[in-house]
């Protein structure tokens, strides 16, 4: 009989999971998604593009109710419906929201999309084999520990993308005449925004830089490009 270490075990668990996560999205967005018909956003969107040399840059409302955007690991960049609720009652500007889709075409351009999804597998795969292996000095505390071991992890890896994804948005909102001005205030709202539905934040806010520090690492970018020869 064949006989599987933890460790070999937690890799076909994370190659699994990956292929069926990527499934799972997948599926999900396409059932509950339209494209981006608003002309403003749409008209903001191809300043982008040319900056890009791109024909057009697409995005799409993910029908959902908390306020967030997302890019998925195929490439495609979503807006949910409760963020673009935000846009048409006046609370977010078309400014604002053109920044949220440069932040997300920042997470597509550098690879953090398909790694995120990555890396959610292996840190599953983390979790069960540390899991496995603490359990067996420490019964009882193991999975907890090795769930708070991972937790921090992926806390971490996410704050950096972030903060690359910050400053990929402000240079593509600089380079196509938009500027930084709307990005900086939307990040001035993004804790009222989010909390005003449901009441608390969610995970994916918790995981991100403070909103001071998000804006002072985009002023230390202006400035940078401002004193450049």
């Amino acid at each position: 009989m064949l006989r599987f270490s933890p460790i070999l075990l937690a890799i076909i668990y994370a190659l699994v999971s990956y292929r069926f996560s990527v499934w799972r999205t997948s599926r999900e967005l396409d059932a509950r998604s339209t494209e981006l018909a608003d002309a403003n956003l749409i008209a903001l969107t191809n300043r982008m593009a040319a900056a890009l040399d791109l024909p057009r840059i697409r995005v799409h409302i993910y029908e959902i109710d908390p306020v967030n955007g997302l890019a998925a690991p195929d490439g495609r960049i979503f807006i949910t419906r409760g963020f673009y609720d935000k846009y048409r009652t006046g609370e977010v500007t078309a400014e604002e929201m053109t920044s949220v889709i440069a932040h997300e075409l920042g997470h597509v351009a550098l690879g953090h999309s398909r790694r995120r999804m990555i890396d959610f597998s292996g840190q599953n795969a983390m979790r069960v084999a540390l899991g496995s292996l603490l359990s067996r000095f420490l019964p009882g505390l193991g999975i907890a520990i090795a769930n708070f071991l991972t937790t921090l992890l992926a806390a971490r890896l996410s704050r950096v993308d972030e903060y690359e994804a910050d400053a990929y948005a402000s240079a593509l909102l600089t380079k196509s005449g938009i500027g930084t001005a709307a990005q900086k205030s939307l990040f001035q709202k993004l804790d009222r925004l989010t909390r005003s539905h449901g009441g608390t934040v969610p995970a994916w806010l918790m995981s991100h830089p403070k909103t001071q520090e998000r804006v002072a690492a985009i002023e230390a970018l202006e400035k940078k490009w401002h004193n450049r020869p």
